[in-house]
């Protein structure tokens, strides 16, 4: 089989994620932050990353904005963190788990949550008294995200127009790494086409094939990174907007990278 160029270049990527692979990497690191809410829970799911009403179903709209740090240029977007409040006075151990649609540009905290989700970090009966304190000085680490029977799947957005122009938002993605690079081609065709993130999880391309599409990304996340192949025709040749579709895989891999301290319990 002839590669093309491009496709040789993200092997080589791949290669070298792969040899620079550590023994002592970590999947669960702990930062030190701080944290706040906002009291409309639609300003953190109507933001940066353009989940819109999706969000609503992310964790139980347990949802956060997440400082440029965090959110890293849109690539954090969908990610999923375990925080907790270091007042244990106030605070459970466990915390709380929060899926990263938002960006948070007050430059005061790393993180912002939805009103419930943070006052889900405190103990039976004390979530009043957290409400008080508004900003909160936390712990939290990446943590994979599960979306139980869901597949990693795609909404096709309302500005694609057929039969070039796609853009596509990925949902629903599990684990704990990030997609770096997606291809698009027509089901059975090896001519693959970039695409570009236009923002956050959405990708474009002005040169879509016509007819069902396949799909294939590189996800990579601290050490490792690898391709994933969506099945053979992830869309339909009369695909919609505002439509989901189902890739028929789910993205289980967890990050490694290097850190200390390293925390690879479920903090409960």
């Amino acid at each position: 089989m002839d590669w093309s160029i491009s496709e040789k270049l993200w092997s080589f990527s791949l290669l070298f994620l792969f040899l620079i692979s550590s023994s002592s990497g970590c999947d669960r690191c702990v930062h030190q932050a701080k944290a706040a809410y906002y009291s409309s829970a639609s300003a953190v799911a109507d933001g940066a990353c353009g989940y819109g009403s999706m969000a609503a179903g992310f964790n139980g709209g347990y949802v956060a904005a997440g400082s440029p740090r965090v959110h890293r240029g849109g690539v954090g977007c969908g990610a999923c963190f375990q925080m907790r409040c270091k007042n244990t006075t106030i605070c459970s151990s466990g915390g709380v788990k929060v899926t990263l649609t938002d960006l948070d540009k007050s430059n005061s905290t790393d993180f912002v949550l939805t009103a419930p989700a943070f006052m889900a970090m405190a103990r039976n009966g004390m979530a009043q008294e957290l409400n008080k304190l508004g900003i909160l000085d936390v712990e939290y680490k990446r943590i994979p995200c599960d979306y139980k029977n869901k597949n990693l799947s795609i909404r096709v957005e309302e500005n694609s127009r057929r039969p070039n122009y796609l853009a596509i938002k990925f949902v629903y993605q599990g684990g704990q790494t990030d997609i770096v690079g997606v291809d698009v081609a027509r089901v059975g065709a090896w001519n693959w086409q970039f695409m570009k993130r236009d923002y956050g999880p959405v990708w474009s391309t002005s040169r879509a094939p016509a007819g069902p599409l396949q799909f294939r990304m590189v996800v990579t996340a601290g050490y490792d990174g690898k391709w994933v192949w969506a099945r053979s025709a992830a869309l339909p040749s009369d695909w919609k907007t505002g439509s989901v579709y189902d890739l028929g895989v789910q993205i289980d891999d967890v990050a490694q990278e290097g850190c200390d301290p390293c925390d690879t319990r479920d903090w409960k």
